[in-house]
C-alpha cells in the first residue's frame, strides 16, 4: 500500500504541474498526458479504503483535471466565411498527389503547410494553378513552412527558419490579413519554449489581423498556445481534434488561429503522420490596423 500510495502522490504533483507552463516549460510538457493522469488516478482509487477522503480527493482532482482538457473538444464557434487548410506534410510523404486531390476538393482560400522537403515541393506544383501565390520558407532539404493563397499578397512575404514560421499579407473585404504557416518544436526538454518566446514577441510587431495554421506540437490547454493567441489577438479554431497519434495516444497539436476563432473538421493522413485540419474562421471586421498585445 505504501508503493501505492508513493505512486499516487507522484502522478498527483505531475498533474499540478501540468497547469504550471507559465512558470516552468516542463508545465507544458507535462500538460500532454494530462487526461492520461488523470485516467491514472481514477484507477488508483480502486486501490485505496472505500469511502475515505483519499478517494473523495482524487476523484475531485481528476474529474476537475478531466474537465479542464476536454471541453476543449466542445465546438464554440460557427464556421467562418474563410477557409483554411493546415497539414503537416511529412518529409517522405509518398502520398503528394492524394493530398493535392483532397486539398483542391476541400477548396480552401489558404493552404498552410509545414514539413515541406524537396521532394515534397511536388505537392507545391500539383497546387500551382488553383494557389499560384506560394511563399516557401525552406530551413533544409528535409524540411521547410509554406503559404498558399487564391489571392495575390500585399508584400514579399516573411521568413524565420529560428522557429518557423513563413508569413504574407493579403487583402481581404475587412482589410488586410497576414496569413502565417508556423511549426514549434516539441515542448521541453526540446526548444520549443525558445522558440515560443521569439514567435510572441514577432506577432506583436505586425500591424494587422492574423490568421495562422501550424503544428505547434502543443495541446490546447497549455500555456504555450494560450501564449500565441494572446500575442496575435486571435482566437484557436474549435473544437480539439486529434491531428496527430503516439502509439494509440491522441494529441491535438495542429491549429489554427483567428480573430474571430472558427471551426475545424479533421482530414485523412494522406501520406503524413498529422492528419489535416480544414477550418472555416472568422477574420476581423473592417479595420486595417491592429491593436498590438502587450
Amino acid at each position: 500500500m505504501r508503493v501505492i500510495r508513493v505512486f499516487i502522490g507522484l502522478v498527483v504533483a505531475a498533474l499540478a504541474m501540468s497547469f504550471m507552463g507559465a512558470v516552468h516549460p516542463l508545465g507544458d510538457s507535462l500538460a500532454v498526458f494530462r487526461i492520461g493522469f488523470c485516467l491514472v488516478l481514477l484507477v488508483c482509487v480502486l486501490a485505496l479504503p472505500r469511502g475515505g477522503y483519499a478517494q473523495t480527493f482524487l476523484i475531485g482532482t481528476a474529474l476537475l483535471g478531466l474537465g479542464s482538457a476536454l471541453w476543449h473538444r466542445i465546438p464554440v464557434t460557427e464556421p467562418g466565411p474563410v477557409t483554411i487548410y493546415q497539414k503537416n506534410v511529412l518529409h517522405w510523404n509518398a502520398e503528394l498527389s492524394l493530398l493535392a486531390a483532397d486539398i483542391l476538393s476541400a477548396k480552401p482560400d489558404f493552404v498552410t503547410l509545414q514539413e515541406v522537403s524537396e521532394q515534397g515541393e511536388a505537392l507545391l506544383h500539383a497546387l500551382k494553378t488553383a494557389y499560384p501565390y506560394q511563399h516557401l520558407c525552406r530551413f533544409s532539404s528535409l524540411s521547410g513552412v509554406a503559404v498558399l493563397s487564391r489571392l495575390e499578397p500585399i508584400d514579399d512575404g516573411y521568413c524565420r527558419i529560428d522557429y518557423g514560421m513563413a508569413l504574407i499579407t493579403v487583402d481581404l473585404p475587412s482589410g488586410p490579413h497576414h496569413v502565417a504557416a508556423v511549426h514549434l518544436s516539441w515542448p521541453f526538454p526540446r526548444n520549443q519554449a525558445a522558440q515560443l518566446k521569439l514567435l510572441s514577441s514577432d506577432l506583436r510587431k505586425f500591424e494587422h489581423p492574423f490568421l495562422i495554421g501550424g503544428d505547434f506540437n502543443m495541446v490546447p490547454w497549455s500555456h504555450a498556445l494560450m501564449q500565441v493567441a494572446k500575442a496575435s489577438g486571435t482566437q484557436r479554431s474549435t473544437p480539439a481534434r486529434t491531428t496527430f497519434l503516439i502509439g494509440s495516444v491522441p494529441l491535438a497539436i495542429d491549429h489554427v488561429f483567428a480573430p474571430g476563432g472558427g471551426y475545424v473538421e479533421t482530414r485523412p493522413l494522406l501520406g503524413a503522420d498529422h492528419f489535416g485540419l480544414v477550418a472555416r474562421v472568422h477574420p476581423a471586421p473592417q479595420t486595417s490596423v491592429r491593436i498590438n498585445a502587450n
